[in-house]
């Protein structure tokens, strides 16, 4: 009897025991899931700390910005009146202040003021070139007159000529004007003198024309003629000229250019006002075409012509 009621007050004892293990197990998982709580919290604490502290910075910024944009405004207007009174701009010499803190509206601010002050700069280098342009710089060749002083006509030699290998009307010619070595020049006579006159024969050359290929070949000079839709004529120089003399103009002084721009089409104002007179003179405005000390250059019969 007595075993009997040990052996039931012990299945008691253990049952109650196996209830205990399974209460002490959930215990530990709540403490487990209550730290787990509390770690989150102090991590939110900290992020709402560090958010604080970068709000309170930015109003520190803020504020520190709103100065000094004040104090560039009023400097700008110091450098204002201070141009005023001296009568001269040089406020873009002066360094502007740089903000310390950036924020959007000192950005936009210094934006600003780079854009204007890149217009003010564009509008007065267009101003300068605009005024460079209107008015030439003493002694260029754009202040001198556009008359025939700007051409060098010399007394040439036509030592040898043949025709051209690829084009029928035209002739290459090995022509003394003066220099160390003849020049090459191309030019369609072959329609208007025969190839035995063309050999060791006098003329005027235009000198300063850009060199041009003509159909492969480079031509350097210009055989001055008198023209006409029906003939053609080399220009003569007068009697005891020589390869180089130049060929001047009363009235017209000055020296001629080293090369004539094609681009400012010079020869082209020019060449009208060249003609033959009645006399067939070659002349410029009526001036006619001279060799000092030694004649003036004319056509053999072709009088009141164009000269080309």
């Amino acid at each position: 009897m007595f075993l009997a009621r040990f052996l039931v007050k012990m299945a008691t004892n253990s049952a109650v025991l196996n209830r205990l293990e399974q209460k002490g197990a959930e215990a530990d998982q709540v403490i487990e899931y209550l730290k787990q709580q509390v770690a989150l919290l102090k991590e939110k604490a900290m992020s709402t700390l560090v958010l604080q502290a970068s709000l309170r910075e930015e109003k520190k910024l803020r504020v520190e910005n709103a100065k000094l944009k004040k104090e560039i405004e009023g400097l700008k207007q110091e450098l204002i009146q201070a141009e005023i009174r001296n009568g001269a701009s040089f406020s873009d010499d002066v360094p502007q202040p740089i903000a310390v803190a950036s924020s959007p509206d000192s950005k936009d601010q210094i934006k600003g003021e780079d854009e204007e002050k890149k217009k003010k700069e564009k509008v007065e280098k267009k101003g300068e070139k605009k005024e460079k342009k209107q008015q030439p710089a003493a002694g260029s060749s754009d202040a001198k007159p556009v008359d025939v002083s700007r051409l060098d006509l010399r007394v040439g030699c036509i030592i040898t000529a043949e025709k051209h290998p690829d084009a029928d009307a035209l002739y290459v010619e090995e022509v003394d004007v003066g220099e160390a070595s003849p020049r090459t020049v191309v030019s369609g006579l072959v329609k208007h003198v025969p190839l035995d006159q063309m050999q060791n024969r006098m003329a005027i050359l235009l000198c300063n024309l850009k060199p041009a290929k003509m159909r492969g070949v480079l031509s350097q000079a210009m055989v001055m003629c008198a023209s006409s839709p029906e003939k053609v004529e080399i220009l003569a120089p007068p009697p005891g000229a020589v390869p180089g003399d130049r060929i001047t103009f009363e009235g017209f002084p000055g020296d001629p250019e080293k090369e004539l721009n094609p681009k400012k089409k010079i020869w082209e104002q020019i060449q009208p006002d060249l003609h033959t007179n009645d006399q067939c003179v070659a002349t410029y405005k009526g001036v006619p075409f001279e060799v000092k000390g030694k004649g003036v250059c004319r056509a053999e019969t072709m009088a009141n012509s164009g000269i080309k």
